[in-house]
């Protein structure tokens, strides 16, 4: 199996779907039989292939262990009603890429090398793509720093990869939140855009302390005056107050997500008033003080649509509106039947890799 750009493909012996149930596994436990790898060097991409999902050897000096340059995306293929598999959106996860790899100094990675890798490893692990709603194949390209050295500097070597894994939903019940003014996700002119490694490492101790107290995320708040919603955990946050849907518009601090992008676009095609503003948790209090039904969702890749049930502000817990006819669900109804082929695909947002 070749692609037009002659990438090798290496098969494993054996393959292990049958021992799973591919609809019913833990996110991001499992990986499909093979992986997708080019290497860096001289000032281009080479030696891209398939090979059997297999461990990575590195050297203890190599930069990705010791100064940061670390780069993924996340990124879904569906398994679609006429058992074709599309990827959702690949070319805006593949700006994002760019963006974030080059805010660490790291190369771009052409967008043929990206989609035909991931067309090319998809198709060879189609068995893999689950077939339930709300499963998925979740996809996991990332680059790292490969030159052997001690010293901080750019990195004049990189190892590109992708690797798959089939998932279930993210989230199995509405969260709970808490708003977090002590510690700090990003801040402006920092990499808080970037899906960089260290912007995760940093937020692991807060949402623990989140965790640990009964909550399940935290709503970070902006560096500055620690009073402006940014995100919620992982994903991008939205509320809709007296059907008017507000999130915090797209900076250097706050992450440019694809569900993110999606879902407004799906809100204007409705004819909801989007407000992408600043919106503070003192507006959130005087919302749920004046009674006004307030939604409040995660947005993101892993997640899609992560209902929140109850947002902390300080001492006080605010209930969220969670009732059936709320219209985040019905963002994820269409967002899901877009991506399964059941409806009609206006954005032209899924590109199929696998025909069946």
């Amino acid at each position: 199996m070749e692609t037009i750009l002659n990438i090798p493909v290496h098969k494993a012996e054996t393959v292990a779907t049958h021992q799973y149930d591919l609809n019913k596994l833990p996110f991001g436990k499992v990986p499909t039989s093979h992986l997708f790898l080019a290497r860096y060097s001289g000032g281009e991409w080479a030696d891209a292939r398939i090979e059997p999902f297999h461990k990575l050897s590195l050297s203890p000096f190599a930069l990705c262990f010791h100064y940061g340059q670390t780069v993924f995306e996340g990124m879904k293929a569906f398994r679609m009603h006429d058992g074709n598999i599309s990827i959702f959106r690949p070319a805006k996860h593949h700006e994002r890429f760019n963006r974030s790899l080059e805010r660490m100094g790291m190369p771009h990675v052409p967008y043929e090398l990206f989609l035909e890798g991931m067309r090319l490893l998809i198709a060879t692990d189609a068995e893999w793509t689950p077939d339930s709603p709300g499963a998925a194949l979740y996809i996991r390209p990332f680059v790292i720093a490969t030159e052997e050295r001690l010293g901080v500097k750019i990195s004049d070597e990189y190892l590109f990869l992708i690797v798959c894994t089939p998932v279930g939903p993210y989230y199995a019940r509405p969260i709970r939140v808490r708003v977090e003014t002590n510690y700090i996700r990003a801040a402006e002119g920092g990499t808080g855009y970037a899906k960089c490694g260290g912007n995760y490492g940093g937020a692991l101790l807060p949402t623990k302390e989140a965790l640990d107290a009964g909550f399940d995320q935290v709503l970070w708040t902006d560096a500055g005056r620690k009073e402006f919603i940014e995100e919620s955990g992982t994903m991008n946050v939205m509320f809709i107050i007296d059907g008017i849907l507000i999130t915090p518009p797209v900076s250097s601090t706050i992450l440019d997500g694809v569900t993110r992008d999606s879902i407004l676009a799906l809100a204007r095609d409705r004819g909801i008033t989007v407000q992408e503003r600043l919106i503070s948790y003192h507006e959130l209090e005087a919302a749920f003080g004046q009674g006004l039904r307030v939604e409040a969702f995660g947005a993101g890749t892993a997640a899609v649509v992560a209902p929140i049930e109850s947002v902390t502000i300080g001492e006080r817990t605010y209930n969220c509106y969670l009732a059936a006819d709320a219209a985040m669900y019905a963002f994820k109804t269409e967002l899901e039947a877009i991506r399964a082929g059941n409806q009609e695909d206006p954005h032209g947002w899924n590109e199929v890799v696998v025909c069946n």
